[in-house]
């Protein structure tokens, strides 16, 4: 038995032909869909980036208790029990968060790794003069403008396709699945940093969106309201597409592969995504500043499993990205540990045919830390927003204190403590470190959606019995998950 997990980082869902959409050019994302099973109620759970990735090996939600970091040493990582079964996992990725402090950790999980250099503001090549400065970009200062000005160094090492980092990341996958084609129990994760910010594809792919712009470059928008021309956000929007669509080409030829080397008959291939953009809906751009709505929290999952054979069917039980790695253990024959709290996917379509064992999954949690915690059952999105202008109490617990690009400071550190272990901290008492948070959610309030009746979630309901259901749904799954006691408090949930 063999796996491929290809994951994509910002793909929207809604912009995809399986799910609806009639004007991007993703023909090979429409053929995924005849050869698996489409799931319609995959949501996110931990965000953004690497706290996604932790849900992804540990099966279990990480925004509870802490923001972006490494994995812990008492995580239970899917990888390294496959490894004990003598399952060999390979990651290849272009996705640089793993080089920076708070990734450091999850790619020695893997039994071999090797990633690709040049993705955003990955410091690849180094030049110590600048670049010009794009009419977009404004000015290099602080760290959004050094991020602008990496990349556009970046770019000048990519003129051709062949050397674009996507390009790269998934001819290094199809080298190992050629290598390895004859062999067994291994598990290959094919990780693309796109369609992420910045946008950047290469002509053919923006060709197949053409249209009339004369405006300023613009692929890269930012964590805010839309400021730009209607003009400029549509062409930053075919932008994305072209990415989308450079994507769907890399993907065929994953699925080319497959076909040549008839590996659908022994290999499971998941393909899905950590969490979605906005590209202007709700007049917003990007992720995590604002509330999480469908077109952020509502992801594409796909998967095919040889053993059951099923193809060209869809699932709308709920799942989550916590469902990954029981799906892989148990694919490989590997126990579950008692602290993973996803369940097979396979587990899914089952409840949904009402031949599993256990009914399927009631609610799902989901949301990023010190913001909202989010809820949905499937019908109602339930967003519980802080109940303090600064989204307080709020703390961090971990070993392994570091930020996304840069360790704890030590005024962070001069007032921390050590909490009682949590119950899947395996005896071990963590840090407890003041957070704080950048995010506004108390000024967005609790919001209500009937995601049923309102899809683009353009009108909040009033509902106090639902409200009721959903908080229920919420307070039981914090304390599945043993969420703090603060929690509760910065919510305002009293049974905490």
């Amino acid at each position: 038995m063999k796996a491929i997990v290809i994951l994509f980082d910002s793909l929207n869902r809604h912009m995809l032909p399986p799910y609806g959409c009639d004007w991007t050019h993703a023909p090979n994302f429409s053929r995924l869909a005849e050869r698996s099973v489409t799931f319609d109620n995959n949501w996110v759970g931990s965000m953004p980036c690497m706290p996604a990735r932790r849900d992804l090996l540990t099966g279990r939600l990480n925004f509870l208790h802490r923001s972006w970091g490494p994995l812990e040493p008492f995580d239970d990582s899917m990888p390294a029990i496959l490894r004990k079964q003598g399952v060999h996992s390979h990651l290849i990725s272009d996705h640089y968060h793993y080089w920076e402090p708070g990734g450091a950790t999850y790619h020695s999980q893997y039994t071999t790794w090797d990633f690709v250099r040049g993705q955003e503001g990955d410091p690849w090549k180094g030049e110590v003069a600048d670049p010009p400065i794009p009419e977009h970009v404004g000015s290099y200062e602080g760290y959004r403008g050094q991020l602008f000005r990496q990349d556009w160094i970046n770019r000048k090492y990519m003129a051709e396709e062949e050397a674009h980092p996507q390009a790269k990341t998934f001819a290094e996958g199809i080298e190992f699945i050629r290598t390895n084609r004859g062999e067994d129990r291994w598990l290959l994760q094919i990780e693309a940093f796109d369609p992420h910010e910045p946008f950047f594809s290469h002509q053919a792919y923006k060709d197949l969106y053409p249209h009339d712009y004369t405006g300023k470059h613009f692929d890269w928008p930012q964590y805010q309201k839309v400021s730009e021309t209607r003009e400029e956000a549509e062409h930053c929007k075919y932008e994305y597409a072209a990415l989308l669509s450079m994507c769907d080409a890399y993907l065929g030829k994953v699925m080319d592969a497959m076909d040549e080397y008839e590996l659908w008959r022994d290999t499971m291939l998941i393909v899905t995504t950590d969490h979605g953009f906005l590209l202007g809906e709700h007049d917003w751009w990007a992720k995590n500043i604002m509330p999480f709505y469908n077109e952020i929290a509502r992801t594409p999952l796909f998967v095919w499993d040889p053993r059951s054979g099923r193809r060209g069917e869809r699932c709308g039980a709920l799942t989550q990205m916590i469902d990954i790695a029981p799906t892989l253990l148990d694919y490989f024959g590997a126990e579950t540990p008692t602290d993973m709290q996803g369940v097979p996917l396979t587990r899914a379509w089952e409840a949904e045919a009402g031949a599993a064992a256990e009914p399927g999954r009631e609610a799902a949690l989901f949301g990023i830390h010190g913001a909202h915690v989010n809820c949905t059952d499937g019908r109602y999105v339930y967003m519980r927003a802080p109940v303090r202008p600064d989204n307080s109490p709020l703390y961090n617990y971990t070993l392994m204190p570091a930020h996304m690009a840069s360790m704890f400071s030590p005024a962070e550190l001069q007032e921390l403590e050590l909490s009682e272990p949590f119950s899947f901290t395996k005896g071990v008492r963590t840090l407890k470190i003041k957070s704080g948070s950048y995010i506004p959610a108390h000024r967005f309030g609790t919001l209500l959606f009937d995601i049923q009746a309102d899809p683009e979630q353009k009108r909040p309901i009033q509902d106090k019995e639902i409200e009721e259901r959903m908080t229920a749904h919420m307070l039981r799954l914090m304390k599945s998950n043993d969420a703090p006691p603060e929690q509760y408090e910065r919510l305002g949930l009293a049974d905490g």
